[in-house]
């Protein structure tokens, strides 16, 4: 299965996209320059070349056109990237990644978009697509540190139970993560916003922690 990530350069994006290879995902990373993200897999294959990772730098319009597509562009570009790309995107599941925060002074704030989340914005965008609110909890750092496994909760919100389960799959791939389904997309507004709860924590505690639910079966 080919997964896109559009606006795949950036720290989340880059991380997320050679996670999902080390398990046998074809990714193609996406940005604005077709050139810019060759650049970011040169440098991913300096480090992790002989893994053969199927690993591939592409304009974002090239990425939406994979079977499953992650939204990893800045939070405020989010809903106009899918929007322009929505003949690409028609049907498939889009995975939106992205936060709304602010830094104000010492402090991450959350900020809350028209309709209350990211999610909920690029879905009224795109509504031919089915989206899905995922891993805004996990370290965009930890992430790319393939050798070192993670564990945690990856919160997934969707309007359409078929988007939940499929990126719960996606997720199950990934060592010690596990996919939690948290309902619709009403929901992803205090998942994404706790996203900066975290970001404070790790700041003060000089750590890089996620989520854990406790006293599921």
């Amino acid at each position: 299965m080919k997964i896109g990530i559009v606006g795949g350069t950036g720290p989340a994006g880059k991380g997320l996209a050679l996670r999902l290879a080390s398990v046998g995902y074809d990714v193609a990373v996406g940005s604005r320059s077709s050139g810019r993200a060759s650049e970011i897999i040169e440098d991913i294959n300096e480090i992790w070349g002989e893994k053969g990772y199927s690993l591939t730098g592409v304009s974002n319009e090239e990425a939406a056109l994979a079977e499953i597509v992650v939204l990893a562009t800045p939070w405020d570009s989010c809903a106009p990237t899918a929007k322009a790309l929505k003949k690409q995107l028609e049907g498939k599941l889009v995975i939106c990644m992205a936060n709304a925060l602010a830094r104000v002074g010492n402090e991450f704030h959350a900020l809350y978009p028209p309709r209350g989340s990211i999610a909920a914005d690029v879905q009224a965008a795109i509504p031919g697509s089915r989206v899905s609110m995922a891993f805004q909890h996990l370290p965009a750092k930890e992430l790319g540190e393939i050798e070192v496994p993670m564990e945690g909760d990856v919160l997934v919100c969707a309007d359409e139970q078929s988007a939940i389960d499929e990126t719960i799959e996606i997720v199950a791939k990934l060592d010690n993560l596990r996919g939690l389904d948290c309902g619709s997309l009403a929901n992803a507004a205090p998942v994404e916003a706790f996203t900066a709860v975290l970001l404070q924590l790790n700041k003060l505690y000089k750590t890089r922690s996620s989520v854990s639910i406790i006293g599921l079966g």
